[in-house]
């Protein structure tokens, strides 16, 4: 089976709630230079995805996301 590299970012509210995120890693760990911090973040529109969707068929459907995304990023 193919590995699938993943990392989790965990946010954690003044209330005392947390959510966490699921998702493929954006900076390596070597990653040190000054290009490769991270500027922003932007939470999207809560989707509603098949129960029974598999991890692989959910990082596909991120990945397509992003694609659409890029040429408007700034």
């Amino acid at each position: 089976m193919k590995a699938i590299p993943l990392q989790l970012l965990t946010v954690c509210l003044e209330n005392g709630q947390q959510g966490v995120f699921v998702g493929v890693p954006l900076v390596p760990e070597q990653a040190c230079g000054e290009h490769e911090q991270i500027e922003d973040i932007w939470f999207s529109d809560i989707q509603e995805v098949p129960a029974q969707m598999e991890l692989a068929d959910l990082i596909r459907l991120l990945q397509i996301q992003l694609c659409r995304c890029q040429p408007g990023l700034q």
